[in-house]
């Protein structure tokens, strides 16, 4: 089990043309305004992960991706620059799901609260999560981006990739991976194809019709690879934010 958890270290920003997340491509500049580029660090180490913002002072991630400090930039194209349209705010505080296990990546989900309200702009804007209504099925076509590897054992992206991902039956994990739960994790990418998110891209939504409905957590170096469910968490997602805001600042 691989978490797309990234070392941030000197290849992160590599020089050069930017090249494709695994089968991927460059993503239309802007095109995905609920992106956020974390970075942090992890006992004095610096890590890069993915997120989206859901509400104007909140971003959900994974919560492998928790660290020290917590710095978010929203409106990001290529993140080796400093573009006008972005947006860099520091974290007020770090909501792992309680139920997170960090041997199982059970529950791999976090909120981050930001210290300040992003600004909604045509870069920087938010996703919906999914409602009653919103069904994810096997076949179904879906799509993640990330400013995470390449290719495999390759470089990081500067500009923002993205892939189409196809929605696989449970029994695809189920049989690859030994604690795949049903009920809160889902299962994608064709085991026939390489298209793939990658290290780096951890925390990154699963977006199917306009709504994120995963988060991306763990897998090998082929596909399927496991996303958080959003569906069944967005009870506590609601119900922490609401908290949350209610409790104004420490």
């Amino acid at each position: 089990m691989v978490l797309f958890l990234l070392l941030a270290a000197l290849p992160l920003f590599p020089t050069g043309e930017a090249g494709k997340i695994i089968g991927g491509q460059e993503a239309k500049p802007h095109s995905r305004p609920y992106m956020a580029f974390l970075r942090f660090k992890i006992s004095g180490e610096p890590y890069v992960c993915g997120g989206f913002l859901v509400r104007e002072d909140f971003v959900l991630t994974a919560a492998h991706c928790q660290g020290r400090p917590m710095k978010v930039t929203l409106g990001a194209h290529n993140i080796k620059e400093k573009e006008r349209t972005q947006q860099v705010i520091p974290s007020r505080r770090a909501i792992p799901h309680p139920g997170y296990n960090s041997e199982t990546c059970a529950n791999d989900l976090m909120l981050l609260q930001l210290k300040r309200k992003a600004k909604m702009t045509a870069a920087v804007s938010t996703i919906g999560l999914p409602s009653g209504s919103d069904t994810v099925n096997p076949g179904m076509l879906c799509s993640v981006a990330g400013w995470g590897l390449l290719r495999v054992n390759g470089s990081t992206a500067n500009k923002l990739q993205e892939v189409e991902l196809e929605v696989q039956r449970d029994e695809e994990c189920k049989s690859r991976y030994r604690v795949y739960n049903t009920s809160t994790q889902m299962c994608v990418g064709n085991p026939r194809m390489k298209n793939s998110a990658m290290e780096g891209d951890s925390g990154g939504p699963l977006v199917c019709n306009g709504v994120a409905q995963g988060i991306v957590s763990y897998g090998k170096d082929t596909p399927p690879d496991v996303y958080t469910r959003i569906s069944r968490f967005k009870q506590w997602i609601k119900e922490t934010m609401k908290m949350y805001k209610l409790q104004g600042p420490d």
